[in-house]
Parts: structure tokens; sequence; C-alpha cells
């Protein structure tokens, strides 16, 4: 997951920040509207909609094939303590995104203006 993240997706989480920051500060001259979006380009928002529900999609695969295990059906334990091991470190990817995302906003909110 950390390897989807490009640096337009990066700069897109810049200018919502940017935009937050400005709003937060009182100008409303610094709106959504005022950047354009890029026609093709995902935003910030499909961006970790996407990963978030590529996350999801993993943790659902492991719970059904741990359960499927659970009730006798001819899944491979190998295969199951795999894609509970995918689900978990792809739970502590997005968890540790957040938290480094969450770190930038702070930063930014408490930079002088």
């Amino acid at each position: 997951m950390i390897d989807r993240i490009s640096s337009a997706t990066v700069q897109s989480m810049l200018e919502v920040l940017r935009s937050h920051q400005s709003q937060a500060a009182g100008n409303a001259s610094a709106t959504n509207e005022s950047t354009p979006a890029k026609v093709g380009q995902p935003t910030f928002f499909d961006s970790v909609k996407n990963a978030i529900d590529s996350v999801n999609d993993t943790q659902q695969k492991s719970r059904s094939m741990t359960e499927a295990y659970d009730r006798g059906e001819e899944v491979p334990l190998t295969e199951v303590v795999l894609s509970m091991q995918k689900a978990s470190l792809a739970f502590e990817a997005t968890l540790q995104v957040r938290n480094k995302v969450m770190k930038a906003y702070e930063e930014i909110m408490n930079m002088p203006v």
C-alpha cells in the first residue's frame, strides 16, 4: 500500500491541508473553488478511499478463509496464515500512513502565519 503513494497524491494532500488551514485562519478567498480539480486525476479522497477499500477486502478475504478452515473445509493452513499476515500487515501500514498524515497536519496547523 505504501508503494501506491505517488507525488500527485502527496501534492493533492498538501492542497487539501492548505485549504483547511486557510479556512481555519478565516481566509475566505482560498476555498476549494479557487483550486480547480485536474480532470482525470483522482482526488486525495479517492486515493484514500481506494486504499482503505483494498485493506478492507484483504481483511474480509482473510476472515472468510479463517472461517472456512474452522468449518473444516479443504483450505491449506499455510494459505490461512498467509492471508492473516497480509491483512495484518496491510492494516499496520494503513495505520502508519494515518499517523504520518495526522502528524503532518498538526505541523501545518502549528505553523505561524
